[in-house]
Order: C-alpha cells, then sequence, then structure tokens
C-alpha cells in the first residue's frame, strides 16, 4: 500500500501522475492540453455529487441538502423532539425508522418498545418509513432500500456509508438531522477528496474487512483522509463482487473521513435491478483527468488476513504477524489496557495462549459490517461438515436484514452454520456496541463488527469487569470456529467458496414495514412512554462565563464511548436527565457529581440567588476575578463546567456525548484537536464552545476556575483569540485558545444555547 505525498492526477481512470514539478508536461502528452488541478479537482465523482447537491452557489462554502434521512432507535427519539420543539410539522424527504439497537425489551421495563411505539406514530404522523425491530439493521435496509446513484443520505449513525453503491452517505449527530427536517442545510468548507486507486485482486479466503482493516492501519493515526471523502477508483473495483465492496466502505469510518463513494458498474446495476430499484442506477466514474488531494495506491492482492487487536480497528496486524509474535502483542495489548483503564482492572490476554495458540472464547459475525449474505455463505462454506467444540468456544451470526436471513435459509448456508453448533439470530447491532453476547471477565472475542473499543463489547470496568475485541473477517472466523477456538487465518483452510447467487424478496417488507410513502397524518398522537423526556430549558450564553474543569483526560484519543457509553445506556436515550448519570462513567466516574455542584450555583445565579451560597469555593474564585474585572456580577456571567480532553470524539455519531455534558451544565470542551468533525458539531449544536489550546504544558488543572471575559461578544464578532483566564493561588494567568472556523448559523446557535433556542417558535 503507497500512501502519496502529492496530489494526484487519475487520468482516464488507470493512470496516477503525481503532482510534481513535470506533471503539467506528462498530462499534455497524455491528454492532449493543459490541465490544472483547480479543473481536474472538479473532475472526482465527489465533486459532482456536492455539486448537485449544494445550495450555496459557492462551492468552497457547501451548504447541502440531502435525499433521504435515516436513524435508529436510540437516536430517533431525540431528533424527533428536538425537531418537535423547533415547530415539525411533516417530515419534508424521506425519514426512515429503523429499530435494531434497543431491539431487546427484556431489560428496563417497557422503555425500549415504548421507543418503538414513539417511532411507529411519529412515522404515520410526519409521513415517514418505519422498519420493525428484528427486520433490518439500519444501514442494510438502507442499501436495500434507500440508496441510489448520484444520492447523498444523511444518517444518525457514524457507519452511515453506502458509498458501494454510488450515494454520499454522512453520519452526523441528530441536530444535523434536525436541521433538515427543519430545511436547514449541512454546511461545510468542500472537502477533499482522496482517492483509492485498487488494483489486483484480493486472495482466496482474504474478505472485505481484511482489507478495510489495512487500510484503517495506514491511515488513522497519520490523518491522511480525516474528513476528507475517499473516492475508490482503478481496476481493481472490478475484480470485487458489490457485498465486497459494501464491507469495506461500511469501514471507513473508522479512518475519521468524512465519507466515501465508489465507481459504479454493471455489478452495482445488477445490484439494484436484484432488489428493484433499477431506475436508481446511474454510472459514476471520474472524468477524463480528475485531481484528488491524495492516494492511497493498493494492489489487492498483497493484502492478507487481517487482525485489530484491542482496542481500536487500527491496532492491525496480518494474523500471521500475530501468530509470529504472539506474547510481546498480546502483552502491549495488556500494557495498553492499563492505560486506558487507569490501573483500575486487569487485562490478561497471556492466558488465552494453549500449547502455544491462541485460542479464542467467542466468535461473531454482525452487522452492518459482517452481516452481509457473501460473508455468511463463505463462513458457511468453511464451517460445512465441521465442529466448533464443546469447550469455551461460541458462535453467534446475526445476518444484517430478513431478507438476507430467509436467503440463507433457502440455500442451506444457515443449516450449515447451525450443524457446526453456531446460533443464528435476527438482524440486531448489538455485537457492535455491547447489547448482547457479553463476554465473560477477561474473555476474548473475535467479531466481524465495526469497532473493539475499550468495553464497547458490553464489559462495564466500574464494576471492575474486562473483556476485549478483536476484529477479523468473517471467513477468519469461521476457520478459527472450525478449530475450536485456535485464531486461524481462513487462507490456511482448503476450501471451496460456492459463491451462491443472491435472490431478494421484498415480501417481508411488503408485509411488516409501515411506509407512509410520504403522507402526514397529523391526527395521529404521538406516542409517548413515561421514559421518553423532553430536552431540559438550556440558557442563552451570556456575556462572560466562570468555568470550572471537571475532567481532564489525557489519552492520546478519547472515543464516544468514553465520554457516553454505549450499550447499558441505550435504553435511556430518550430520557436525557436519566442518560446524563452516565456521562464519563468509564473514563471519570466522579464528572457527574463535579458537574453537578457546579450546576447548582449557575440555577441559583438563574432563580436570582448568590451562586456561592450554594458552592462556597466560588467565592474565592470570584473575589479574584472581580479585582481585574470588576463588571463581572451575577448577571451576566454565567457559571458552569468544562473538559478538557486531548482529542476528543472518535468514533460514534451519537450526539449524547456531547448533550450529556450540556444537561449537566457544560458550557465547553477544551482540547487539542477534535477527533471527528462530528463530535464537534455536536458540541456547537448544543450550544457548547468547541475550544481549541495548543498541545504542551496546560496553564490549568482538574478542579480549577477559568475565566472567559466577554466571550459573547468574541462569538459575535468573529474573535480569533480567546483570551481566558486560569485562577491560580489567587492569581489571574491569563493564557488563549481558539474555536475555530465558525458559519454564522452556527454562532447564533451557540448563543442562542442550543439549536433547539435556535430554531424555537
Amino acid at each position: 500500500m503507497k500512501l502519496y505525498d502529492h496530489g494526484v492526477f487519475l487520468v482516464n481512470g488507470n493512470e496516477l501522475v503525481e503532482d510534481t514539478p513535470d506533471a503539467a508536461e506528462i498530462l499534455k502528452s497524455k491528454t492532449g492540453g493543459a490541465v490544472t488541478a483547480e479543473q481536474a479537482k472538479t473532475q472526482t465523482i465527489a465533486y459532482r455529487i456536492l455539486k448537485e447537491h449544494n445550495t450555496s452557489g459557492n462551492m468552497e462554502k457547501l451548504q447541502v441538502k440531502f435525499d433521504k434521512l435515516t436513524s435508529h432507535d436510540i437516536t430517533f427519539v431525540g431528533i424527533i423532539q428536538t425537531a418537535r420543539a423547533s415547530g415539525l410539522e411533516k417530515f419534508p424527504i424521506p425519514y426512515v425508522l429503523t429499530n435494531c439497537h434497543n431491539s431487546l425489551c427484556a431489560v428496563g421495563g417497557t422503555i425500549n418498545e415504548d421507543d418503538h411505539m414513539f417511532g411507529l406514530s411519529c412515522a404515520k404522523r410526519y409521513g415517514g418509513i418505519y422498519v420493525p425491530p428484528h427486520q433490518a439493521v439500519i444501514h442494510q435496509f438502507a442499501r436495500e432500500m434507500l440508496a441510489g446513484a448520484g444520492k447523498m443520505i444523511l444518517g444518525s449513525d457514524s457507519h452511515t456509508r453506502y458509498g458501494a453503491l454510488g450515494t454520499m452517505a454522512m453520519g452526523e449527530g441528530g441536530p444535523e438531522l434536525v436541521k433538515q427536517l427543519l430545511g436547514q442545510t449541512y454546511d461545510i468548507n468542500m472537502p477533499g477528496v482522496v482517492g483509492v486507486y485498487l488494483t489486483g485482486s484480493p486472495r482466496r479466503g482474504v474478505g472485505p474487512q481484511d482489507i478495510a482493516i489495512a487500510i484503517i492501519k495506514e491511515v488513522f493515526a497519520n490523518g491522511y483522509v480525516k474528513n476528507k471523502v475517499m473516492e475508490f477508483v482503478g481496476p481493481g473495483v472490478a475484480k470485487l463482487s458489490v457485498d465486497f465492496r459494501i464491507g469495506v466502505d461500511v469501514m471507513t469510518t473508522e479512518t475519521t473521513c468524512l465519507s466515501s463513494i465508489w465507481q459504479t458498474d454493471d455489478q452495482v446495476k445488477e445490484f439494484y435491478e436484484i432488489h428493484g430499484r433499477t431506475s436508481e442506477y446511474t454510472q459514476l466514474e471520474p472524468g477524463s483527468a480528475a485531481y484528488y488531494d491524495g492516494m492511497i495506491e493498493l494492489d489487492l492482492s498483497t493484502i492478507k488476513p487481517m487482525i485489530a487487536m484491542p482496542f481500536h480497528p487500527s491496532n492491525a496486524y496480518t494474523i500471521d504477524e500475530l501468530n509470529a509474535n504472539l506474547m510481546d502483542i498480546l502483552e502491549d495489548c495488556e500494557k495498553k489496557a492499563q492505560v486506558s483503564f487507569n490501573g483500575t482492572v486487569d487485562l490478561n490476554l497471556k492466558e488465552k495462549v494453549r500449547n502455544g495458540r491462541l485460542y479464542v472464547d467467542q466468535g461473531i459475525i454482525a452487522g452492518c459490517a459482517g452481516g452481509g449474505f457473501e460473508n455468511i455463505c463463505d463462513a458457511a462454506d468453511i464451517l460445512d461438515g465441521a465442529g466448533i467444540g464443546s469447550d469455551e468456544f461460541t458462535l453467534s451470526v446475526y445476518p444484517a436484514s430478513m431478507p438476507v436471513y430467509m436467503e440463507l435459509v433457502r440455500n442451506g448456508a444457515a443449516a450449515k452454520i447451525m450443524a457446526a453448533g453456531g446460533v443464528m439470530k435476527t438482524a440486531f447491532c448489538g455485537p457492535c456496541f455491547g447489547a448482547g453476547d457479553t463476554p465473560a471477565n477477561n474473555g476474548f472475542s473475535i467479531r466481524h463488527s465495526t469497532r473493539n473499543f475499550p468495553n464497547r463489547e458490553g464489559s462495564k470496568v466500574q464494576s471492575g469487569q474486562i473483556a476485549s475485541v478483536a476484529l477479523m473477517d468473517a471467513r477468519s472466523i469461521a476457520a478459527t470456529a472450525a478449530n475450536k477456538g485456535y485464531l486461524t487465518a481462513a487462507t490456511d483452510i482448503d476450501v471451496e467458496f460456492t459463491k451462491p447467487k443472491y435472490f431478494f424478496d421484498q415480501k417481508i417488507y411488503e408485509n411488516r414495514v409501515f411506509d407512509s410513502h410520504g403522507q402526514a397524518d397529523p391526527s395521529v398522537e404521538v406516542k409517548m412512554g413515561p421514559n421518553i423526556k423532553d430536552w431540559p430549558k438550556m440558557s442563552a450564553l451570556t456575556e462572560h462565563l466562570l468555568l470550572k474543569v471537571v475532567s481532564e483526560i489525557h489519552d492520546p484519543v478519547t472515543t464516544t464511548d468514553e465520554l457516553i457509553p454505549s450499550g447499558e445506556t441505550s435504553s435511556y436515550r430518550s430520557n436525557p436527565l436519566g442518560l446524563a448519570e452516565f456521562t464519563l462513567s468509564r473514563k471519570d466516574p466522579a464528572y457527574v457529581g463535579r458537574a453537578k455542584e457546579v450546576q447548582k450555583a449557575e440555577k441559583a445565579r438563574e432563580d436570582g440567588g448568590h451562586p456561592y451560597e450554594v458552592l462556597p469555593e466560588l467565592k474565592d474564585a470570584v473575589d479574584v476575578i472581580l479585582k481585574k474585572f470588576p463588571e463581572a456580577d451575577e448577571a451576566n456571567t454565567g457559571i458552569g463546567s468544562t473538559i478538557f480532553a486531548v482529542k476528543p470524539g472518535d468514533g460514534s455519531a451519537r450526539e449524547q456525548a456531547a448533550s450529556c455534558q450540556k444537561v449537566l451544565g457544560g458550557w465547553a470542551n477544551i482540547a487539542n484537536e477534535y477527533a471527528t468533525k462530528r463530535y464537534r458539531s455536536n458540541l456547537i449544536n448544543w450550544g457548547m464552545l468547541p475550544l481549541l489550546i495548543p498541545e504542551g504544558g496546560l496553564p490549568f488543572a482538574n478542579g480549577d476556575y477559568l475565566f472567559l471575559p466577554d466571550i459573547r461578544r468574541a462569538v459575535q464578532e468573529k474573535a480569533s483569540d480567546i483570551t481566558a483566564y486560569a485562577v491560580k493561588d489567587g492569581q489571574l494567568v491569563e493564557f488563549h485558545m481558539t474555536m475555530g472556523e465558525l458559519t454564522d448559523d452556527e454562532r447564533e446557535i451557540i448563543l442562542k444555547g442550543c439549536l433547539i433556542n435556535y430554531n424555537r417558535k
């Protein structure tokens, strides 16, 4: 795999010319005319789609309107509640509400099914589409029934990626979907476009997860594609089936890219034909000379079976490398666990080694990444006639949709898996975020799913539990299962893949999915369960801010799972105050109590009382501040909390990573950089300042008070420099921060206090 240091021209779809001083002459000889980078940038597939959907008239400052929206049942309640508070009357574009996260209704009483009934009633009232639990995971339904070549889809799940079908899709926090529901736009600068030039074809036994993990390993840490669009081109694309392309595409989220798009061909056309949607196909390919801001050149034949070890998809090795350096790599993972969990629990992977081989406790093939038809058929071929054994190892397989499941039953693949000892389950995203199939303490699971962050498999470090996940392709998981839990690469198995043809039967959806066909029915009452709560009142930004630092995180990257856990919290996503109790519970259990103490002072201020009577320590800080800023008083100075993290926001699109902080009185995040655009957008949409401070020694520590004078004016006047003061030893220590670029609407949202206030009628 090669990452180019410069921009690259793609000529006629099959020749790369690096943007070096002699590029102009080379291009002229190949195209017969002068070609500039600026001209050639307009010839990418991504540029053309973005231009078609941009409403600003300025391709440098995009204001995008999407064709369709999609959400699942731990996001759509909050989104619709926010939109309802802002005057929603009808879904203006197709909006699919799937139920694939809170599908299990066995814990927490009625609250999960209450969310489902909320979704069904909203689909009827506002004119949407409702997919009941166990019918399809969000992204598989979108692929089957929503995607269209040349279209754009916005989803409230970070793995909203349908580029292999020619659809540019993006996963964002819920407020961005609210904007689309209210006729507003998705505002971004024109993103860079990085080409992924594929050649060759995968060797037998190598699957899409292997390709994806190899790419993630190369580009995550260096930020090569961060907030850019990945465009897959080159002769190698045709060597991949559409299911294979989908499996690679969905994992592009883990590179931190903004979106993805692939050139389309007759295989994609056939996909649409199979699904009864031939009209959605359009051939997409770059122009005769297209310019890319970067280029990843990959010979598919060089990729071997991969494994992404805990605790990130980029912590990757070939399975051969792992087996050759087993004890060293396992010890490295154990050391990473000590850092990640602050030494509170001990991960022991080395005890998994039996007779020199790594024994695995669990294998899972699931969700939007692993649950595809070809993945499971290939796994079934490997398991045909084998047995997984009667020891600790278990195998669970979750087809991504009921139509896929039905075809696996019809062609016998499901029977092969069950005969081997595997368990077939219904479409459900639980294994991807810790709701179901949680291993035993210190268990080690291999999964064809999307993420392997700390505790994402469902263990609770706050209860002394630890387990871990490695990501692998379905084929190598099946090979491991056939060897009764001993780690095995699929390329080491002698198997002939049958590659059965897929037949899509839409009857299941016709008989079960509610589709309003865009017709709203205002007579339908929205069903509100007792756990579904409105957002609490949020105040506008005050003239000055007094912030207490209530958490300080120095991990290189902080995931959204660590900001607000997945799994056990999913049932509370419809209850802002209930959910907020879990904020930072895996990373800093004292955070909630500290934030609430500060919030009590702000509530006293808002009610006309004296904040320091509620929080006596405030008085010392205020006395120091008043010496320099006597105009700062209880009427114009808001009191809130903030956290510092080096690089927060990797992973999920979940807005609750930000909204829970705001619900607890947070006014800002301070970071060296933000891991993803979507997390920064979530902060802004919840009225929180996305502050940036240079790397190096911090001028404050956890527990310190920070004063931001004239912060409201700084936001209004687009100040590039934010002057702040840390209260230290009876003195004010001046330091400086920035907020990065903000649109006028984003500034207004921060000034109003949140997107709800901005839109409230």
